[in-house]
């Protein structure tokens, strides 16, 4: 889903977004600008409380923004209804959160099929299965969630956000439940779809708060206070750790 002439899976541009807490107002976010590039694995990181989860569900169109433009694939989300919205996450965007959100009656196929069969849409079975083998599940298909490790149960997730073939894939924390180990077996499942053959994932966007996890990614980007603060190529667990432990200071 991308456009020619463009080398950007996401452009946000002058993002804003406040709450209201009370009688005071939080501004999540402040005029942030930045773009995720086609081919690329992004990890976002920042204190808690700087705005990377309403960042990473704005850029997703899970919430709206009070102003600024987020551009999928050349397509504004934010001049989207609701129902042309629901459409183009439908299609083109996949999302994937720290808890797994799957039904325990369900098997991995079924819970794979789901969102299909919610949209009304019949499920394609090879490309269930596509999607379920794509994260080294294809044995583990008729399976309920208690018959596999937390790991596997992040992977289904991962299989369900995949079947539509989305441009862009979100993961808010995806590790974050996972022991060390099964965290880093998911972050090469992820590098491997970002590389896959068939080219269908374009870019993932991720939000973390670990310096080892983050070193999975390309590059890593900074916030605070609702802005961007700095960016690091190609990062490595020190690296990052470093600089999170001087925005946390700067915070003191």
């Amino acid at each position: 889903m991308t456009i020619p002439g463009t080398d950007q899976a996401v452009q946000i541009t002058g993002l804003t977004r406040t709450y209201r807490t009370g009688g005071t107002v939080v501004r999540a976010l402040d005029e942030v600008s930045i773009a995720f590039p086609v081919g690329a694995f992004t990890a976002i990181m920042g204190p808690s409380g700087s705005g990377k989860s309403t960042l990473l569900q704005c850029a997703a169109g899970l919430d709206r923004p009070d102003s600024g433009r987020v551009t999928v694939g050349g397509t504004d989300l934010t001049g989207l209804d609701e129902t042309a919205l629901t459409l183009l996450r439908r299609d083109h965007i996949g999302f994937v959160f720290q808890s797994f959100n799957l039904l325990p009656s369900l098997t991995a196929t079924q819970n794979v099929e789901l969102p299909l069969r919610l949209a009304g849409i019949r499920p394609d079975r090879a490309r269930v299965a596509q999607a379920l083998a794509a994260v080294g599940l294809a044995e583990r298909a008729g399976h309920r969630p208690a018959q596999l490790s937390g790991g596997q149960q992040q992977r289904v997730a991962i299989a369900r956000a995949l079947v539509a073939r989305p441009a862009v894939l979100f993961a808010d924390e995806p590790t974050g439940a996972l022991d060390a180990t099964t965290g880093r077996e998911l972050l090469v499942t992820l590098r491997g779809l970002l590389q896959a053959a068939d080219g269908g994932l374009q870019s993932i966007v991720m939000v973390t708060h670990d310096p080892v996890v983050a070193a999975h990614a390309d590059r890593v980007v900074f916030l605070a206070d609702g802005r961007v603060v700095g960016e690091l190529p190609n990062p490595t667990a020190a690296q990052v750790a470093a600089r999170m432990t001087g925005l946390e200071a700067d915070r003191c």
